[in-house]
This record gives C-alpha cells, sequence and structure tokens, in this order.
C-alpha cells in the first residue's frame, strides 16, 4: 500500500462538523476551509505505530479519505456525479494532531504545519473500492482508544458535503491523481498516550467494512526533538 505515499499533497477539510467545531471552542466556518499535511505523515497499513513527539499533546481525529482519480481543476460546487467520478476510491483516515502545537500556532497568528505534520500523523486503512461505499455521506466513522468508543458519527453530519469540498479546493489548487482529500472528523477528539491501542472503521448500515479497519499504537519518539515555545 506505499502507493498511498506518492500523494503530491493531502488537502484536509477543518471544521466539517459542528458538534466537533463546538468541543474545541472554534467559530463556524462560512466556506470550506483546508490546510495540507506532507505526504512524509501518511502511514501506510501496517507500518505502525504512531509516534509522539516530546513534549506533545497528540489527539486523534477519524476522517474518511478520498483518493482522487483524474485532474480536478475548477470544479463546479453544483456537480455532484463530477466529484463523485474524480474520486477513485476511499480509505480510513485518522488525522493526529499536535494539540498543544496548534492551540499555540492559532493564539500567536502563526501557521499550524508542525501540528500536524510530523512523520506517521496520517495512519490510513487499505484502499476502498468506491463500490463498497455506494454514498459517501451515509456511512458511520468510529474510533476507539483501548477498546473505549471516542467518536461514532454519520458522515450525514457533513456542514460541506463532498462535491462543494472538491470545488473549493480545485478554485485555489488543480487535484492531481493520487492526491488524497480528508473531509472532518466528527466530535469525539481526545489525547491519546504510549501504550494506547487506537482502532477505527466504517459501519454502512451497521456492518463493518473489513478494508477500512485501522488498528495501531502509540509509541514515544526516539528523536532528539522536544516541542517549545515558538
Amino acid at each position: 500500500m506505499t502507493a498511498l505515499r506518492q500523494a503530491s499533497k493531502v488537502v484536509c477539510i477543518g471544521r466539517n462538523y459542528a458538534d466537533h467545531i463546538t468541543e474545541l471552542n472554534n467559530s463556524r466556518p462560512k466556506q470550506p476551509f483546508f490546510f495540507l499535511k506532507p505526504p512524509s505523515s501518511i502511514l501506510p497499513p501496517g507500518n505502525g505505530p504512531v509516534i509522539q513527539p516530546k513534549g506533545v499533546d497528540l489527539h486523534y481525529e477519524v476522517e474518511l479519505a478520498l483518493i482522487i482519480g483524474k485532474q480536478v481543476k475548477d470544479l463546479d460546487a453544483s456537480d455532484e456525479k463530477g466529484a463523485l467520478d474524480a474520486i477513485e476510491s476511499y480509505a480510513l483516515s485518522i488525522d493526529m494532531t499536535a494539540r498543544n502545537i496548534q492551540n499555540e500556532a492559532k493564539k500567536k497568528g502563526l501557521p499550524w504545519d508542525i501540528s500536524k505534520g510530523f512523520d506517521t500523523f496520517l495512519p490510513m486503512s487499505k484502499t476502498i473500492a468506491k463500490a463498497l461505499i455506494p454514498d459517501p455521506h451515509k456511512i458511520e466513522l468510529y474510533l476507539t482508544v483501548n477498546d473505549e468508543v471516542r467518536q461514532n458519527d454519520s458522515t450525514e453530519l457533513m456542514l460541506f458535503k463532498i462535491p462543494r469540498v472538491l470545488s473549493d479546493i480545485s478554485k485555489v489548487m488543480t487535484l492531481e491523481p493520487g492526491d488524497i482529500v480528508i473531509t472532518g472528523t466528527p466530535k469525539g477528539v481526545g489525547p491519546v498516550v504510549p501504550g494506547d491501542i487506537m482502532r477505527a472503521g466504517i459501519r454502512i448500515n451497521g456492518k463493518e467494512l473489513e478494508d477500512a479497519k485501522i488498528e495501531i499504537g502509540v509509541e514515544e519518539s526516539k528523536s532528539s526533538y522536544v516541542f517549545a515555545e515558538t
């Protein structure tokens, strides 16, 4: 599955579920907003663990990922067929976030790139054939930590649906085949620490999707990096 790493970019939609906006005391966006994670943060299936950098408050955020199959440029938001045709396959992802670094960046008006960009900060499932997800706006995403349910919500709750998301991105930066778009996280985000095991998946009509399963542990970094205030 190293093909996932061939993405030229990973585009992340922020604040796309109302209850998640509330839990982080953020303001609701008037239009989709997005940021990038480096492809080097992608952790293909079976390549764990997630590494917690020293001094980092590490949070999980489960998200549906879209794997783009054709070039998308200046897509019209009303072109639902065009948007769904542009998706080659799906995957499940966990957008790992250094929450204390992100909070500091927000407070000081600095970019959040570091908080999202460490190596191993995007664990992903196997790719999921499109046929297995007839409607990406009607699936259930869940995440557990040490078998305790932390996130469990339907993609029906997305504030901005996939055609609008792909349209807004494609008017700013062309999406290329292999690029990955992650579509936002529902409520329930929170911390993990070394020794924790995260499991995540997708259910459709209550039925587990085998290819969407993620099981991954967290370990402490052996790197010399220690987060210090900017």
